[in-house]
C-alpha cells in the first residue's frame, strides 16, 4: 500500500489540471478541425512543437516572454492556413485516410525540419520573472506560472465558447460541422470557414506549445507522444465535440498526473485503460452527441 500524504495528493491534482490544460487545447483544436472538415489531423503534434520553438526563437530575439506568448501561436496560424490552402484542401471529398496520411507525412517533415534548424538536443527556455515564483496553497508551494497556464486555457476556452455560440461567424462554423450542404445553399463560402477553422486549430496547437516550452522543454519530438494522448482525448469526450474535448482533457490529465504518482511505469498505459473503459460503456465518448459546445 502507497502512504501518500494529502498534500502530496492535492499537489499532484494541481498538476495534473496543468496537464490537462495543455491536452485541452490540443484536443480543442483537434476536435474544430475534425468536426468541420472531417480530417484526422496527424501534424497537430508537430504544430505544437513549432509554437514551443516559435516561442524559444521570439523570446531568444526579443527578450520578450509576452510577445513570444502573443506571436509564436500567431505564426503557427498563419502556416496552418497555408498548409490548409495548399496541401489539405485538395484533398476534400476523398477518403477519409487521404488527409490522414498526408498530415502524418507532414508531421515527419517538420520533425525532421526542426532537427536542421534547432539541432537534435532540445532546448529551454525559462518564463518571465514574475511568473517564475512560487505561491503557497496552503498544503504546498505551488509554481506561479503553471497556475498561469490555467489561467491562460480558461480564458481561451471563454473567448471561444462566446466566440462559437454568440457571433454569427462562429454559428455558421457550428452549422457547417453539421450540415454543410445547407451551409453551401445559403451562399456561404465553405472553404474560407474550413481555411479559419483550421488556423483556429493549429493556433491553439502552437499557443499549447508555447505554454508548455518552460515546463517540458523544447524539442523536435515533443509533439509525439502528446499527439497520441490528445487524439484519446477527443475519443473519450466524443469526435467533434469541443465540450467532451475539455472534459476528458482534464480527466486524462489527471489519470496520468495521479499513475504517475502511484505507478509511473503505467502512466501511460493507463491512458488507453480509460479510453477503452469509456468506450466499452459509451461508444460514442462521453459528449459524443452533444457536439460544438453543446
Amino acid at each position: 500500500m502507497v502512504d501518500i500524504s494529502l498534500a502530496t495528493l492535492l499537489t499532484q491534482v494541481f498538476t495534473g489540471l496543468v496537464l490537462g490544460m495543455i491536452f485541452v487545447l490540443l484536443a480543442v483544436g483537434l476536435s474544430l478541425i475534425f468536426g468541420l472538415m472531417t480530417v484526422v489531423n496527424f501534424a497537430h503534434g508537430s504544430f505544437f512543437m513549432l509554437g514551443a520553438y516559435f516561442g524559444f526563437f521570439l523570446l531568444g530575439l526579443t527578450g520578450n516572454f509576452w510577445l513570444s506568448l502573443v506571436v509564436a501561436p500567431l505564426m503557427v496560424g498563419v502556416f496552418g492556413l497555408i498548409v490548409e490552402r495548399l496541401l489539405v484542401r485538395p484533398l476534400y471529398g476523398r477518403s477519409v485516410d487521404d488527409p490522414l496520411l498526408l498530415t502524418f507525412g507532414l508531421s515527419l517533415v517538420l520533425i525532421e525540419a526542426a532537427r536542421l534548424i534547432w539541432g537534435k538536443i532540445g532546448v529551454t527556455f525559462d518564463p518571465p520573472r514574475e511568473l517564475a515564483q512560487a505561491v503557497n496553497l496552503g498544503f504546498t508551494m505551488f509554481p506561479v506560472y503553471r497556475l498561469f497556464v490555467i489561467g491562460v486555457t480558461g480564458a481561451v476556452l471563454l473567448a471561444l465558447w462566446f466566440f462559437l455560440g454568440r457571433t454569427d461567424l462562429g454559428l455558421i462554423i457550428r452549422a457547417g460541422s453539421r450540415d454543410p450542404l445547407m451551409v453551401r445553399a445559403l451562399g456561404i463560402d465553405l472553404g474560407r470557414i474550413r481555411l479559419l477553422v483550421f488556423g483556429i486549430g493549429t493556433l491553439l496547437a502552437g499557443l499549447a506549445g508555447v505554454l508548455a516550452g518552460p515546463m517540458r522543454g523544447v524539442y523536435a519530438e515533443m509533439g509525439v507522444t502528446i499527439v497520441i494522448e490528445s487524439f484519446v482525448v477527443i475519443v473519450v469526450g466524443g469526435m467533434g465535440s469541443l465540450a467532451g474535448a475539455v472534459l476528458a482533457g482534464v480527466m486524462i490529465g489527471e489519470v496520468v498526473s495521479l499513475t504517475t504518482l502511484v505507478a509511473p511505469k503505467l502512466a501511460e498505459i493507463m491512458v488507453f485503460v480509460v479510453m477503452a473503459i469509456v468506450l466499452l460503456v459509451r461508444p460514442s465518448g462521453l459528449l459524443g452527441e452533444a457536439g460544438l459546445l453543446e
